[in-house]
Parts: C-alpha cells; sequence; structure tokens
C-alpha cells in the first residue's frame, strides 16, 4: 500500500447536544482541526454524514465518505468508500485546476476546501450560507464541469494569499500571508468576527477587498485557527488564544456565557485573551463541537467549554469556564500519564485526541461508536480514575506509533510512523475507507494489527512528506 497523506486535520458540525441550539431554517438537517498543530486536514465528520479527505505524498487531494451534496468533489453524489472496490486507484484524485496541488485541506459540514501550493483557497460542496465564498448559495461538485480550471479561486482580497485554512459547521476562515484572519459564511452567533449576525459570502460583493481582516487585537497577527460549531478560535503570535462566536457552555473562556463578535466593540483591544494560567502560552489550538483545546508551551494540555462525556478530561463531567474563577491557573492541565507530554491534540464533536512525546494516541470523552479506539462504547474523563495512567494509549499494531492525529464527529485519524493511514469509529457511510459501512473500534479484536491500513494509492513511488 501507498506511503501517504503529508497531515491530518479536523472539522465537524452539530448533533443532539443537552444546551439550546440555534434553529437554521431551509437547510436538510440531521463537523477542524480540528487539530490547529496541523496545517491540513483529514477526517471530517458531519452528524450523521461524514467525508473523510487526505492530501497525498504528490500533492493531490482525495476524499471519501458522505457526499450528499458533492463534498467529495467527483461530480457526483454518491458516497465513496461504503462499498469495496471503491478505494485506493479507483478513487480519482479531485480536479483542483491544471498544475495545482494542494498543501492544506479542511471540511465542514458538507463541504470541503484546499489551500492550493499557489496561496489561493478553493471550496466545493455545500454552499447554502455562502460558505464557498463565492458570492451565491450554489453547492459546487455534485455535477459535472464544476471542479478544476472552472471553480474559480476564493477572492481573498487584492495580492492576498493564504496560508492556513479551517472550516466549521458552516463557516470557513483563512489564515492571509500577512498574518490576518478572514471569515465567510453562517454567522449566526458573531462567528465571523464582524460585529453583527449577517451571513458574508453568500451575496455578490462581499468577498475580498470588501471583507474586513478580523480584529485580534493591536499589533496582533494569527498563527493558528480553528473552528467549531458556530465559533472560531485563535492561536496569536504571541502565544495567546482568543476566541468568538456561540458561548453556551464557557468554550470562549470568558468565565460567561455569552456570545461575543455578534455586536460592535467586543473584538480587537476589547476581547481579552483566554488564561492559560501563570506564564503559559499556546503552542497548538482545537475546536470540538463546544470545548476547546490547547497544546501548552509546556507540553501540557488544557481544555474547557462543553464536558458532557468528559471531554475536557477532568474525571468530572462539569463544563469548565462559564464561571468565573474557572481558567487560568483554577484549571488543572489534564493527566497525561506519568513523565508524557503531548506534542499534537486535535478534538472531535465530544472528545478530545492526544499524540503524546512517546509516539502513541490517548483519547477521552464520548465513545458511543468506538472513536476511543478501546473495543468499546464507554466514555472516557468523566469519571474519576480514567485518566492518566491508567487510560491505555491506542493499539496501533505492532510497533507502529502515530506522527500525526485528527478528529472527526464520531472518528479518530492517525498517521503512522510508516506513512499508512488508519480510522476508527463511525463507519456508517464508508469514511473509515474500508469497504463497508462497519463501526471500528467498539468491540474488542478491531483495533491494531486487525485495522487495516486506508488504500489510497498502489503506487510505488509514492513518499511520505
Amino acid at each position: 500500500m501507498f506511503k501517504t497523506i503529508i497531515s491530518l486535520l479536523f472539522s465537524f458540525s452539530f448533533i443532539n447536544a443537552q444546551i439550546s441550539l440555534p434553529t437554521f431554517q431551509a437547510v436538510h438537517k440531521p463537523h477542524n482541526i480540528t487539530s490547529s498543530t496541523l496545517s491540513t486536514v483529514g477526517p471530517v465528520i458531519d452528524g450523521r454524514w461524514a467525508q473523510v479527505g487526505a492530501i497525498l505524498a504528490n500533492g493531490t487531494v482525495k476524499f471519501w465518505g458522505r457526499n450528499g451534496y458533492g463534498q467529495l468533489g467527483q461530480g457526483h453524489k454518491r458516497d465513496i468508500g461504503d462499498n469495496s472496490g471503491e478505494m485506493g486507484d479507483n478513487l480519482p484524485a479531485i480536479d483542483l485546476g491544471t498544475g495545482r496541488t494542494a498543501t492544506a485541506i479542511s471540511s465542514g459540514r458538507y463541504m470541503a476546501m484546499a489551500l492550493l501550493d499557489n496561496g489561493t483557497v478553493k471550496a466545493w460542496g455545500y454552499g447554502q450560507f455562502g460558505q464557498l465564498g463565492q458570492g451565491n448559495t450554489q453547492n459546487i461538485g455534485d455535477g459535472s464541469g464544476e471542479m478544476g480550471d472552472n471553480l474559480p479561486a476564493i477572492d481573498l482580497g487584492t495580492g492576498r494569499t493564504a496560508t492556513k485554512i479551517d472550516a466549521g459547521l458552516y463557516h470557513n476562515a483563512a489564515i492571509l500571508d500577512n498574518g490576518t484572519v478572514k471569515a465567510w459564511g453562517y454567522n449566526w452567533s458573531g462567528q465571523l468576527g464582524q460585529g453583527h449576525t449577517q451571513n458574508i459570502g453568500d451575496g455578490s460583493g462581499e468577498m475580498g477587498d470588501n471583507l474586513p481582516a478580523i480584529d485580534l487585537g493591536t499589533g496582533r497577527t494569527a498563527t493558528a485557527v480553528s473552528l467549531g460549531y458556530l465559533l472560531t478560535v485563535v492561536l496569536l503570535d504571541n502565544g495567546t488564544v482568543k476566541a468568538w462566536g456561540y458561548n453556551t457552555a464557557g468554550q470562549l473562556g470568558q468565565g460567561n456565557t455569552q456570545s461575543i463578535g455578534d455586536n460592535s466593540g467586543e473584538m480587537g483591544d476589547n476581547l481579552p485573551a483566554i488564561d492559560l494560567g501563570t506564564g503559559r502560552t499556546a503552542t497548538a489550538i482545537a475546536a470540538g463541537n463546544y470545548h476547546v483545546v490547547a497544546l501548552l508551551d509546556n507540553g501540557t494540555v488544557k481544555a474547557w467549554g462543553y464536558n458532557t462525556d468528559g471531554q475536557l478530561g477532568q474525571g468530572n463531567t462539569q463544563n469548565i469556564g462559564d464561571n468565573s474563577g474557572e481558567m487560568g491557573d483554577n484549571l488543572p492541565a489534564i493527566d497525561l500519564g506519568t513523565g508524557r507530554t503531548a506534542t499534537a491534540i486535535a478534538a472531535g464533536a465530544y472528545f478530545t485526541l492526544v499524540l503524546l512525546d512517546n509516539g502513541t494516541v490517548k483519547c477521552w470523552g464520548q465513545g458511543s461508536y468506538g472513536q476511543l479506539g478501546q473495543g468499546n462504547t464507554n466514555d472516557i474523563g468523566d469519571g474519576s480514575g480514567e485518566m492518566g495512567d491508567n487510560l491505555p494509549a491506542i493499539d496501533l499494531g505492532t510497533g507502529r506509533t502515530a506522527t500525526a492525529i485528527s478528529g472527526g464527529y464520531y472518528l479518530s485519524i492517525v498517521r503512522l510512523d510508516d506513512g499508512t493511514i488508519k480510522a476508527w469509529g463511525d463507519g456508517r457511510y464508508g469514511q473509515l475507507g474500508q469497504g463497508n459501512t462497519n463501526y471500528i473500534g467498539d468491540g474488542s479484536g478491531e483495533m491494531g494489527d486487525n485495522l487495516p491500513p486506508i488504500d489510497l494509492s498502489s503506487s510505488s513511488d509514492a513518499t511520505l512528506e
């Protein structure tokens, strides 16, 4: 099997949660990261729908899984990966345009986008809220002749290119070459950071120079961006973290549940950086549905926001960040095990993943579909004594370690040290790439050497980048 993929990341959407959610109109309803440590995106689960993507060693892009809106970029709406014979060389690379390759990919709900080698960005799939950045609400990629040179790059502004991208529920964001951030699409809670709740990108004249960069504060630029359910999180050049948008569970880390960015005067210097603890800065960020995870400069990990399944790793189900006095030094780092530190983080909808310094992977939070890789469907981290040395590393196979991680809605995915990738959890639409719709990781004997790597190509000259 072909050594593949240059990196992975997650994205997601929403599903039933025990908190108040907005009502969407004219939407067929049932996602990271996304780990922002990784500049390209792989698996994306979207409620009961899912798509997973990879960048191959030659810069081409493949997506598989759910395809109801053309998000796999193949000019049709048939799922891929749910039947045998659909993966490997039988899965065409997406047409990105003449001579174009990708350096990063990301997916939101029913859509995907790519950062191309010339710094431009293209998006396809579901476009109801303008998240494809074309000044309309049309879907792209579900019919022939819509991809490749026929798909215009998103207008980021005169002379501007992108360096990083990420997708959330129905909104997308890019870090530009000057360190500024622009976001477009759905804006119900101010997640676009413009001080209002009007969608952007669904009408003509809203993109490019007409779309202001988000005010990050005097002199501040961004080094990473991660989008969750109706929220945006950025890692700034000084190692601080800011978040805005939906805030029902304290996921913005401000000690309250007030949305930010939906009214004027809430952004820029008026938005305090999140308190990570005395002297602490962040090196990576990841947003789940309603929780945010930060990898700190000392290799520890902190998480805050919604915690119904133990995704914050504190041995309880209490939300953090929704009341004063819960952040900073009052928020303990997550117990990763004796002597262990983290090198990468990722977040699924209601669970969290870490790549540890010894190349092992641990997951906690919601385990309903086997996404925690422990051979059961138990939640982890919601009760005392479940974390640290009591939480086994996931069995990746004999002698195998991980080099990258990503979390989808109900799935986890890793890139291994031999360049192959494995995925487990929810496989209802073929998103695990095994030619079936089975769950993996919810029963004994399904992980480790018993889990085959995903077949993306049989080319012998492909190498891991």
